[in-house]
C-alpha cells in the first residue's frame, strides 16, 4: 500500500507542477486555447493518443468488446490506429491546420461559422457541443471505481473529487501547454502500464500459446455461432458485422470530435505533422491494440465476481478481475495508467468545452465586445463550472445520463464529420448542407436512444456518420452554390507560396531541357 501510495503522490506532484511551469504560456487567450500555435510534433501526438483513449476505453470497452468477441477485439485497436490516428493526420492534419490560421478559428464551431459565413451554425455547434460532451465527460471517471476499490479500498466519490480537483488545477493555472506536457508525461506512464499489465496476465495464463488454446475451448454465446467452439480466438470472432460497426464509430468517429480536431490547430508547422503523424499511429498500436488484445481473453476470467445480482455482465468489472492477482508494484502502475487515460481526456474535455462555450455562445452572443483577459477568466471559471457539472453527475448518474453518455460519440461525430471533412477539401459545400448534416447527425442518435430501432447504440452512431458523408454532397448540389468570391478567398490559404527544401521540392534543371540535349548531340 505504502509503494502504491508513493506513486499516486509522486505523479500527482508532478501534474501540478507542470501547471505552475505552464503558467506562463498561458496569458492570452490564442495561448491558453491553443499553446500559441507553437506546439511541436511530439507533445501534439501525445495530446492527441492520450484525449483519444480513456479509462473507458481500457476498463469499458476493453472488457465489453473482449468478452463479446474474443481475440477479435483487436481489429479496434488496430482500427483505431490506422484510420482514427493515421489517416486522420494524413487528411485532416495539414488542413486543419492551414484552413483554420487563415480564418482565425480556435475552435471547430469558431471554424463552422467562418467556413460557412453563418454566425447560426458557429452557435448550434457549440449548443450542440456542450449538450454531449458534459455526459461524456461524466463518463469518463467510470472506469476508476473499482479498479480503485481493488486497489486501495478508496470509496468512488472520494477518487472522483481528487481526480477533477486535480485536473482543475493545472488545466487552469496552464491552460493548453500544461494539458500537452501532463499529456505527454501520462503517454510515457500509459505505455509501460499496457505493456506491463499485458505481459503479466499472459503469465498468469501460461503464456500466449495456453491462453489461446484455452479460450478456444470456450463455445459462442453469439446467436450466429451459437454453441461453436473456437469462436473467441478466431481471426473475426463470433459477430464480425457488429465489431466493423465497433471499428468503424471508434475510428472514424475521432474525425467529428472537436477535442480531437483541436490538436491539428495547435501544431508548428508542417515538418511537425509528417513526424507526429508516425508517433500518433504507433501510440494508438500499442495503447489501443494492447487494451483490446488484453479484454480478448477476459473470458478466461469468468467468475461470480463479473456478474450483477440480476445475473447479467458486468463489464466494466471484467478488466479489474482480470489485474486483481497482479503483484502490488504492477497495480500501482494500473492504476497510474488508467488515471493518466483518465485525466489527459478530462482536460481535454473540459478544455473544449469552456472555450467553446466562451468564445462560441457567449462572446458576441451574449456581450458583444469582451477584452481578452475577460475571456480568459471567464474560460478558467467555466473549467470549474463544467468539472462540478461532470462530478456530479459521475457521483450519482441518472439513467437518461448513462443513455446519453452512450450515445454522444455517434452524436458528435454523426453531426460534424462530414461538413468538416468536405468544408476543408470542397468548395461547393454549403450551409444547407451543414444543417442537414447537424440535423441528420444529432437526430439518428437521439431518436434511437428512445425508440431503439438499431438494437446497438454504436451501430446507430456509425449510420448517423454514413449518413451525414452521403447527405452533405447531396444537399450541396441541389441548393444554391456559395459566393465564388468568398469561397475562393478562404481557399487560397492552400495557394501561398512557402519556402521550401529540396528535400521536398525538386528544382528545374534548365540546362538539360530537351533543346538543349538535341543541341549537345548535333556537337
Amino acid at each position: 500500500m505504502f509503494v502504491k501510495l508513493l506513486m499516486l503522490v509522486i505523479f500527482f506532484a508532478v501534474m501540478i507542477g507542470v501547471g505552475i511551469s505552464a503558467r506562463r504560456h498561458a496569458t492570452t487567450v490564442n495561448d491558453f486555447v491553443l499553446g500559441g500555435r507553437g506546439v511541436g510534433p511530439w507533445l501534439t501526438a501525445f495530446a492527441y493518443g492520450t484525449s483519444y483513449f480513456s479509462a473507458v476505453v481500457f476498463i469499458g470497452y476493453a472488457g465489453q468488446f473482449g468478452w463479446k468477441y474474443g481475440l477479435a477485439s483487436t481489429w479496434i485497436g488496430l482500427g483505431n490506429a490506422l484510420i482514427g490516428s493515421l489517416l486522420a493526420w494524413v487528411i485532416l492534419g495539414r488542413r486543419t491546420r492551414v484552413m483554420t490560421k487563415h480564418l482565425g478559428s480556435a475552435t471547430m464551431p469558431e471554424f463552422f461559422g467562418s467556413r460557412f459565413g453563418s454566425g447560426s451554425l458557429k452557435i448550434a455547434a457549440s449548443i450542440i457541443i456542450f449538450i454531449f460532451l458534459i455526459p461524456y465527460t461524466a463518463s469518463v471517471y467510470n472506469g476508476l471505481s473499482r479498479l480503485f476499490e481493488m486497489a486501495f479500498h478508496v470509496p468512488y466519490q472520494v477518487c472522483v473529487i481528487a481526480m477533477a480537483l486535480l485536473t482543475a488545477v493545472y488545466v487552469i493555472l496552464g491552460g493548453y501547454m500544461a494539458t500537452a506536457i501532463n499529456d505527454f508525461i501520462q503517454g510515457i506512464v500509459m505505455l509501460i502500464g499496457i505493456v506491463a499489465v499485458i505481459l503479466s496476465v499472459l503469465h498468469q495464463q501460461g503464456g500466449f500459446v495456453e491462453a489461446v488454446g484455452t479460450l478456444a475451448q470456450i463455445p459462442s454465446e453469439v446467436p450466429l455461432t451459437a454453441g461453436q467452439p473456437g469462436a473467441y480466438a478466431s481471426f473475426f470472432g463470433p459477430d464480425p458485422m457488429n465489431l466493423l460497426g465497433v471499428v468503424i464509430l471508434t475510428s472514424l468517429g475521432t474525425w467529428g470530435l472537436p477535442q480531437m480536431i483541436h490538436k491539428f490547430y495547435t501544431i508548428r508547422s508542417e515538418k511537425a505533422i509528417a513526424t507526429g503523424t508516425v508517433i500518433s499511429t504507433i501510440f494508438a498500436i500499442v495503447i489501443s491494440g494492447g487494451s483490446y488484445f488484453l479484454g480478448g481473453f477476459g473470458r478466461l476470467y469468468d467468475s461470480p465476481k463479473i456478474y450483477t445480482a440480476q445475473g447479467a455482465v458486468a463489464y466494466d468489472s471484467i478488466v479489474p478481475t482480470m489485474l486483481s492477482g497482479l503483484p502490488d508494484i504492477l497495480i500501482g502502475v494500473v492504476v497510474m495508467l488508467v488515471l493518466s487515460a483518465s485525466m489527459s481526456t478530462l482536460s481535454s474535455l473540459v478544455l473544449t468545452s469552456s472555450s467553446t462555450l466562451t468564445l462560441d455562445f457567449i462572446k458576441g452572443t451574449l456581450i458583444r465586445d469582451m477584452k481578452d483577459k475577460t475571456q480568459l477568466l471567464l474560460m478558467q471559471v467555466l473549467i470549474v463550472f463544467f468539472i462540478v457539472i461532470s462530478v456530479i453527475l459521475a457521483l450519482d448518474p441518472p439513467d437518461f445520463i448513462a443513455q446519453l453518455m452512450g450515445i454522444s460519440w455517434g452524436a458528435l461525430a454523426g453531426a460534424f464529420l462530414a461538413p468538416f471533412l468536405y468544408g476543408l477539401y470542397w468548395k461547393r459545400v454549403t450551409r444547407a448542407a451543414v444543417w442537414a448534416s447537424f440535423a441528420s447527425g444529432i437526430g439518428i442518435t437521439v431518436s434511437n436512444m428512445f425508440l431503439n430501432f438499431i438494437q446497438s447504440s454504436i451501430n446507430a452512431g456509425a449510420l448517423a456518420m454514413a449518413v451525414g458523408l452521403v447527405l452533405v454532397p447531396l444537399v450541396s448540389l441541389i441548393t444554391p452554390k456559395p459566393e465564388p468570391d468568398e469561397v475562393a478567398s478562404i481557399f487560397s490559404c492552400y495557394e501561398d507560396a512557402v519556402p521550401a527544401t529540396t528535400k521536398r521540392v525538386l528544382p528545374e534543371d534548365t540546362s538539360m531541357r530537351p533543346d538543349a540535349f538535341r543541341k549537345r548531340k548535333r556537337r
